[in-house]
């Protein structure tokens, strides 16, 4: 059962991507109405706002294998101290992004409340490069790697343990662009990838109950909707679009099934780019998309 008490918070970055803009994701979320929506579905929600974040112009890129780290990090620590008192106050955490680096906080502040937990991963990317396999040096492409307890010096901090994720309770759905690196610690840890053509053979119904039996049993489960995993056609203000995503609708089954799961402890929807959208489409696309992962239905 999903608790009703939701706390939103803002984490406008954009220091991990390699394209400009995602740090207005964020503000295209809230104008969509991201909070009277819930509020519709019965969901007191308490909005703490953006965490502060630096911005390119005014940071040092440091380490060209792990561009602005040193500022992503501070903002992490920033939605991980959040992240864990909404956790520890029995409301759910909703994080706005901003990139997907924004989830190292968000997988860091559960883990310093109950430990390695699990996690859902929508996206079209597997985002397990570390700093030795990135080909292009941006820490959105390392999230998931880095919660994992790769790199452990790189991305180590008081603000969270690591691991911060267990591989057993890992579901990654929607991929359709990995690296060589990345192949190579999918077959190490066991982690379960569910590609577009494993949908498209099986069926979204069954795929994702089958990841969510992945993450069932573990000490938290989260929920990071990248909405790159969504096709361009529908998503198209994305930091990194990929065609041959999610239609619309499997979108929208998706996060239904999440619903009616009901278990899991906190969302995430990260990498809405308002500078290359039309008129707002891919903010209210999150916005909906949320609204169903909480419990909207038709009837």
């Amino acid at each position: 059962m999903i608790d009703r008490q939701l706390t939103i918070i803002g984490a406008a970055l954009d220091l991990g991507a390699g394209r400009r803009g995602v740090d207005m994701g964020p503000s295209a979320i809230r104008y969509a109405g991201i909070d009277a929506r819930l509020a519709e579905l019965g969901y007191a929600c308490s909005d703490l706002g953006n965490v502060e974040t630096a911005v390119a112009e005014a940071a040092q890129q440091e380490d060209s294998q792990a561009r602005f780290l040193t500022e992503i990090k501070r903002t992490c620590e920033r939605v991980a101290r959040l992240v864990a008192g909404a956790t520890r106050a029995q409301q759910i955490p909703i994080v706005l992004g901003g990139d997907h680096s924004v989830a190292i906080g968000t997988l860091g502040g559960l883990a310093s409340v109950h430990g390695p937990g699990g996690v859902l991963w929508f996206d079209a990317h597997g985002d397990l490069n570390t700093p030795e396999t990135t080909p292009s040096g941006n820490v959105h492409g390392m999230p998931l790697a880095a919660t994992l307890g790769r790199a452990l010096d790189t991305f180590a901090s008081e603000a969270w343990p690591l691991p911060a994720l267990d591989p057993k309770h890992v579901a990654l759905l929607g991929i359709r662009s990995l690296d060589a690196g990345e192949r190579a610690l999918v077959k190490e840890l066991g982690i379960a990838v569910y590609t577009m053509t494993d949908l498209d053979r099986r069926g979204v119904e069954p795929v994702v109950r089958e990841a969510l039996e992945r993450v069932a049993g573990a000490p938290f489960v989260h929920v990071s909707l990248d909405m790159d995993v969504i096709d361009p056609e529908a998503a198209p203000g994305v930091g990194t679009p990929v065609r041959g995503g999610f239609s619309y609708r499997e979108a929208h089954l998706a996060m239904e099934l999440v619903a009616e799961w009901g278990q899991f402890s906190s969302f995430e929807v990260v990498e809405v780019n308002p500078i290359l959208d039309r008129e707002n489409a891919t903010g209210e696309l999150a916005v909906e998309l949320v609204a169903s992962a909480f419990g909207a239905t038709i009837i």
